[in-house]
C-alpha cells in the first residue's frame, strides 16, 4: 500500500494553521476551528503532524522572518545569514516524507530569496529606473542587478514579459538555458520542461545558450518570432495553441487546445490539484477566458464540453466525462 500523502491544498492549510497558532496568539474560537479542521479529513491531521515537525526549526529565526517565510503574500528579500538558516529549515523539510519540496507546499529557496516574485494566480508589474516595464506571471520569481555597466534580469522561475527601456546599457536576461540580449525590445520568457520559451513582439533579441555569454549570438530572434531553446543550443518550434502574450492582458486565449493541456495551463493560476480523466483529455478547447476567476473558467468549459467538474474540496477539482 502506498504511504498516505496529503495533497497540496491540505499542506497549504496546515502551513496557514502553523502561522496562525504560532504568531497570531489565537483565542478559543480559533483553536476550536483548528480542531474541526483536523477532524475533517485524516490527511489534514497527517499534514499537520509533518508541518508541525518543522516548528522547532523556526525557533532560531527572527520572529518576522519566520512569519514572512510562511506567508506567501509578502516575502521581501532577506539577508544571507537568514538565508543560511532557511537552508537548514529546507533540509528538514526534505526529510518529512513527501519526497520533494514542492510536495511540501513551500516555495523553492531561490524563489523565496528573489527580489520579486508572485504566488499562484498573482501577477505583478514593476517599473525600473531606466523605464523598463517588467510583468511577472503567476508563480514566478526574478532577480534584478542593474548597475552602471549593465542591466541584468535573472528569471529564477516561471514567466516574465519585458518591455525594455531605451538605455545605453545592454539588457541581459539570464535563464536556466542561457542568456538573452535586448535593447528597446519587447519579449516574453517562460521556463518550460522542454526548454525556455522566447517570444518577441518588438525589436531584436540575441540568444546565447549555455552558462556563459559567447562572443556572438547563436540566433537573433525578430519581432513576431517564438521559439524554444535549450542549454545545448537546440532551437525548437514551440507547440502553441494560443497567444503566449494573452496572460499579460489578464486572459487565457487558446485555439483547439486539448483539454488535458488546457487544465494543466489553468492549474498554474490556481492553488491545489486539478485532475483530468484520460477519457476527456483529448477534447479541444477554444476561447478567451478571464484569468481573474478560474472557477468561472471551469464552469464555462463544463457548459461547452461533455464533461463534469467536481469539487472534492475548494482546492481539489476532478474533471471527468459527463
Amino acid at each position: 500500500m502506498p504511504e498516505p500523502r496529503p495533497d497540496q491544498a491540505q499542506v497549504d492549510q496546515a502551513i496557514d494553521w502553523l502561522v496562525r497558532r504560532r504568531f497570531a496568539q489565537p483565542g478559543a474560537q480559533t483553536e476550536q476551528q483548528f480542531q474541526r479542521w483536523l477532524q475533517q479529513h485524516p490527511h489534514n491531521a497527517l499534514a499537520w503532524q509533518r508541518v508541525e515537525a518543522m516548528s522547532d526549526e523556526f525557533a532560531g529565526l527572527p520572529r518576522d522572518l519566520s512569519r514572512r517565510t510562511l506567508d506567501s503574500s509578502q516575502r521581501p528579500r532577506i539577508g544571507r545569514r537568514d538565508g543560511l538558516k532557511l537552508l537548514g529549515l529546507f533540509a528538514v523539510v526534505g526529510s518529512l516524507g513527501w519526497g520533494t519540496r514542492e510536495q511540501v507546499g513551500l516555495p523553492a529557496l531561490p524563489a523565496l530569496l528573489a527580489d520579486s516574485h508572485t504566488a499562484p494566480g498573482e501577477q505583478r508589474l514593476l517599473t525600473t529606473d531606466d523605464g523598463s516595464r517588467i510583468r511577472l506571471n503567476t508563480d514566478s520569481a526574478i532577480d534584478l542587478h542593474f548597475d552602471q555597466r549593465q542591466r541584468l534580469l535573472t528569471l529564477v522561475r516561471g514567466e516574465v514579459a519585458i518591455e525594455a527601456g531605451n538605455d545605453s546599457r545592454p539588457l541581459l536576461v539570464q535563464t536556466r538555458n542561457g542568456f538573452l540580449g535586448a535593447s528597446d525590445a519587447r519579449l516574453l520568457v517562460r521556463e518550460r520542461a522542454e526548454g525556455t520559451l522566447l517570444a518577441v513582439r518588438q525589436g531584436d533579441v540575441s540568444l546565447y545558450p549555455g552558462a556563459a555569454l559567447g562572443s556572438s549570438p547563436l540566433h537573433i530572434a525578430r519581432a513576431g518570432e517564438s521559439l524554444l531553446f535549450t542549454a545545448q543550443g537546440q532551437l525548437l518550434a514551440p507547440h502553441l495553441h494560443g497567444d503566449p502574450w494573452a496572460w499579460s492582458e489578464g486572459v487565457l486565449s487558446v485555439q483547439r487546445m486539448p483539454l488535458g493541456e488546457f487544465l494543466e495551463e489553468l492549474a498554474r493560476y490556481r492553488r491545489g490539484l486539478t485532475r483530468c480523466a484520460k477519457a476527456v483529455a483529448g477534447l479541444e478547447v477554444s476561447g478567451t477566458f478571464q484569468l481573474a476567476d478560474t472557477d468561472r473558467i471551469l464552469a464555462l468549459i463544463a457548459e461547452a464540453l461533455p464533461i463534469r467538474v467536481q469539487y472534492q474540496t475548494r482546492y481539489w477539482v476532478n474533471v471527468s466525462p459527463a
